[in-house]
C-alpha cells in the first residue's frame, strides 16, 4: 500500500518542474532536486515533506513575494491545463508558501488565497492571518462566504473553523464563535455538499464549547430547506452522542423510559491488535406504540496512565416495534489508526 507522503516522487516532481519551467524559465530544476532529496528525505512524513518543498521553491522563486506569488499561480493554470484530473494533497505546498511568506503581506495574500483555494484548499493557510490580522481577516471570510465559486465559499467556512483537526489553533474563536455564525448564517442554504459539510462540522466544532448557541441555531435553521436540515443533523452529532435531551426531541426521537437492554454478552473477552471486538444484545420496547431510537454504544480505550477513554459508535436511527425484541451484533475492529494509540490493558464497552 503506498503511503501518502510517497505522492512525492520521481514522476510527480518532474511534471511539476516542467509546468515551473514551462511558466519560469529561471526556474532550476537540478538544483531543486539536489535540495528535495537530502539525506533526510526519505524519514520525512507527508507534512514535513510538503514544508521542505516549500523550502526548496522559495529558494527558486523571485525575491520579490508578489512576483513569486504569480509564478505560483501560472504554475497552477499551467498545471490545470496539462492535468486536469482532481487534485490532493500533493500540492499544499502552494498555500503553504503563502502561509509560510506571506503573512506580512495581507491583500496580496488573501488575493492569492483566493486564486489558489479553487485548486486546493487554503483552509490552513488562511490561519495565521486570522491570528495576526482578526478582523480584517474575518471580514474577508464574511466577504468569501458570498462568492461565486463553492470552493471560496467553502474556505470562508473551513479555514475559521474553531477545531479544524491537524490546524493551527484560533482561541479567540473559540472563546466568541460570534464572527464565525455570521459566515455560516450566509451559507446555511448553500447547495453544494462541499460547503454543507464544512458548515456542518464547524456548527459541531462550535457545539464541543458553546451548545446552547448551537442548539438555538439548529432551531433556527430546522425545516428551512432539505439541505439546512442536513447541515444541523450532522452539525449535532456530539451533541446528540451526548444524550442531550432538548436535540434529541427536536430530531424526533422518542422516550427510553420502556427500553431495555437484556442479554449483553461480549463474544471475545480478550483480543489482540488487529482483531474485532464482537458483542451482542437485545432491545426490547415495552412500550404498546413504535418509537424513533438512536442506538449508539460506548467503547472505553485504555489510555497510557490506566484511566479509560470513551469514544461513541453509531449504531441506527430507526423506528422500534411497539412490543419489540431485536437483536443486535456489533464487531469493533481493533485495528491500527492514525488517530488512536491503544494500549495493553482492560478495556469496557
Amino acid at each position: 500500500m503506498m503511503l501518502l507522503k510517497d505522492l512525492y516522487n520521481d514522476a510527480f516532481f518532474a511534471f511539476f518542474s516542467r509546468a515551473m519551467k514551462n511558466v519560469y524559465p529561471a526556474f532550476d530544476e537540478s538544483a531543486f532536486m539536489r535540495f528535495l532529496y537530502d539525506e533526510e528525505w526519505e524519514g520525512r512524513a507527508l507534512k514535513e515533506r510538503m514544508r521542505h518543498i516549500t523550502l526548496g521553491l522559495h529558494q527558486q522563486l523571485p525575491e520579490e513575494y508578489e512576483s513569486a506569488v504569480t509564478v505560483l499561480i501560472d504554475c497552477i493554470e499551467e498545471i490545470e491545463h496539462s492535468d486536469p484530473k482532481p487534485h490532493t494533497v500533493e500540492y499544499l505546498f502552494f498555500p503553504d508558501y503563502i502561509e509560510l511568506y506571506g503573512v506580512d503581506e495581507f491583500e496580496q495574500s488573501v488575493q492569492a488565497m483566493e486564486t489558489i483555494t479553487t485548486f486546493i484548499s487554503c483552509e490552513l493557510a488562511i490561519r495565521p492571518f486570522i491570528l495576526r490580522y482578526p478582523e480584517r481577516a474575518m471580514e474577508q471570510m464574511l466577504d468569501w462566504s458570498v462568492h461565486p465559486h463553492f470552493k471560496v465559499r467553502r474556505l470562508s467556512s473551513e479555514g475559521c473553523r474553531p477545531r479544524l483537526p491537524w490546524a493551527m489553533a484560533l482561541p479567540e474563536l473559540k472563546k466568541d464563535p460570534a464572527p464565525v455564525l455570521a459566515i455560516l448564517e450566509n451559507l446555511k442554504e448553500d447547495t453544494y455538499e462541499f460547503v454543507q459539510k464544512s458548515v456542518a462540522n464547524n456548527l459541531n466544532d462550535i457545539s464541543k464549547d458553546h451548545p446552547d448557541l448551537v442548539i438555538q441555531t439548529v432551531k433556527r435553521w430546522k425545516g428551512i430547506s432539505p439541505g439546512t436540515d442536513w447541515i444541523v443533523k450532522h452539525a449535532s452529532r456530539t451533541l446528540l452522542k451526548q444524550g442531550n435531551e432538548e436535540l434529541m426531541q427536536l430530531f424526533g426521537f422518542g422516550n427510553t423510559e420502556e427500553i431495555q437492554i437484556t442479554d449483553f454478552v461480549v463474544h471475545t473477552p480478550e483480543l489482540s491488535l488487529g482483531e474485532y471486538l464482537e458483542f451482542s444484545f437485545t432491545l426490547v420496547n415495552q412500550e404498546k406504540r413504535p418509537v424513533n431510537l438512536r442506538l449508539e454504544y460506548g467503547v472505553y480505550y485504555q489510555k497510557a496512565n490506566g484511566t479509560l477513554s470513551r469514544k461513541v459508535f453509531k449504531i441506527s436511527e430507526k423506528e422500534y416495534d411497539a412490543g419489540s425484541f431485536t437483536r443486535i451484533d456489533r464487531r469493533q475492529h481493533f485495528k491500527p489508526i492514525t488517530t488512536r494509540v491503544y494500549h495493553p490493558g482492560l478495556h469496557q464497552v
